[in-house]
């Protein structure tokens, strides 16, 4: 438990503290102040005082604050429990920001990031990541990327913490779904501007039967512009088809992504998916006689998988070369069934998680085989709750790079979203700030307030 002077710093610091197996038993009381041009922070911990001064680096009051609470409360718990994390006192979703922030104060982003005891290796890719993504982000008004959510899902896999459902529990609310879907979508004409990108996610998509997938291609080709990136998440190999392909090409897809998660059908079966690696292979191989760039997505430190398994399926993406290829790190948030297990033991013994040095080590082979086959990295982000407090790394083929990807990792475009649990951001550019709007999380109350929910979006859109 955190206390602090400044209410704003708890969730903060708790941040930090979450990424020490232990120290959220440890009682924490903190106090700060700025005094000129130094910022002074105090730590009680556990019957001990620690307290010091950090001489601010132009940042504005607020900021530094934080950022100095932060580092100063990461240091002691460090020493503390003889631990150094990845990315130091670094706790944002989008470590990248911090670095552009730099860049825009005409200053390179490494003494900060040095100073917030990033480890040298993650400094290195966030460095790589602005290059790849130079000619690509792109800060302008009137830019818009466009959302469906689609939470009907074959299956639910035991990490999963969205809304989605195993779609035999669902269909019942699916044709009402597609009918509030298509008057989002309807009414979305008017609101967009310049489009940069349309991603259809979910859930899996190709859960949906050809019909009423089509549905959806449909309504969205109505707003749809030539040339423009188009994405479809299509999900798990056991709901590809010819078909749902055949579709997709029709309807000016470009992209299409296959989440394998791991090769290893030991590993599939431990996290509830419902399909084989051979079934991985079969998917690709149907994917090769249509146009769409691929991305595959793997999740590093899944229930039960070594190191050798998930560096065996590292490689096996990388021979069946997509454009992307996509790591994940495992993170595990309320509602995840896996979670649950680990935290209460509910059902079945509660999952051993990994060493830090093993996921490590997994992370570390991900990059170097993917540098070594010529893949570079695009975008990250991380997550509270992340394994190992890693990130996920977006890598591409040069020049294969998802345009929505960066778009929504960077926060510079609006992004216009449809559908239950959809949300919205209105980027304002000049005033540095977001509006977000959001639908309602369940199927039902969507549906109960959709009209609501378009309504709402207009006055933003």
């Amino acid at each position: 438990m955190v206390t602090s002077n400044y209410k704003f710093l708890e969730s903060e610091l708790m941040d930090v503290v979450r990424q020490f197996p232990g120290a959220e038993e440890l009682l924490i009381d903190h106090s700060t102040e700025a005094r000129g041009e130094k910022i002074f922070n105090s730590f009680f911990i556990d019957g001990v005082e620690k307290s010091r001064e950090d001489e601010r680096d132009g940042e504005e009051e607020k900021t530094a604050l934080k950022r100095y609470s932060k580092l100063f409360l990461y240091e002691i718990l460090s020493e503390k429990y003889q631990k150094r994390l990845p990315w130091g006192s670094v706790t944002g979703i989008r470590p990248t920001r911090l670095a552009y922030t730099e860049e825009e104060r005409g200053r390179d982003f490494h003494p900060l990031f040095e100073r917030l005891r990033v480890s040298p290796e993650n400094i290195e890719l966030v460095g790589k990541v602005l290059e790849n993504q130079r000619g690509i982000r792109e800060k302008r008004e009137g830019n818009v990327d466009f959302y469906v959510s689609l939470p009907f899902c074959p299956s639910k896999c035991e990490y999963c913490s969205f809304i989605t459902a195993p779609i035999f529990a669902t269909r019942k609310y699916l044709p009402a779904y597609l009918s509030a879907l298509e008057r989002e979508i309807s009414a979305a004409k008017g609101q967009i501007g310049r489009l940069r990108s349309i991603y259809i996610g979910g859930g899996t998509p190709f859960a949906l039967e050809v019909e009423e997938l089509e549905r959806v291609l449909f309504a969205v080709s109505q707003i749809a512009t030539e040339g423009v990136e188009y994405t479809v998440e299509a999900g798990r190999p056991d709901v590809f088809s010819r078909e749902k392909l055949d579709l997709c090409q029709k309807y000016g897809v470009t992209r299409i992504c296959i989440n394998a998660q791991s090769f290893s059908d030991r590993t599939l079966e431990a996290i509830g998916r419902k399909h084989t690696r051979a079934q991985l292979y079969e998917a690709f191989e149907m994917s090769r006689d249509y146009p769409f760039s691929v991305n595959c997505d793997l999740i590093a430190g899944l229930k039960g998988e070594s190191f050798a398994e998930f560096s065996k399926s590292v490689e096996e993406a990388i021979a069946l070369s997509p454009d992307n290829i996509t790591v994940h790190t495992l993170c595990l948030k309320k509602g995840a069934r896996l979670k649950e297990e680990r935290l209460f033991g509910a059902g079945k013994p509660a999952v051993k998680p990994l060493e830090d040095g093993e996921l490590s080590e997994m992370i570390a082979f991900s990059r170097k085989a993917l540098t070594a086959a010529g893949y570079v990295p695009y975008y990250l982000y991380r997550q509270k709750y992340m394994a190992g407090s890693h990130e996920n790394v977006g890598w591409t083929k040069p020049g294969k790079a998802c345009i929505y990807n960066v778009d929504v990792m960077e926060e510079t475009t609006d992004n216009l979203a449809v559908g239950a649990n959809a949300i919205s951001k209105k980027v304002f550019l000049q005033e540095n700030r977001i509006e977000r709007v959001a639908s309602p999380k369940d199927i039902p109350t969507y549906l109960e307030k959709v009209e609501k929910v378009i309504e709402e979006k207009k006055r933003y859109f």
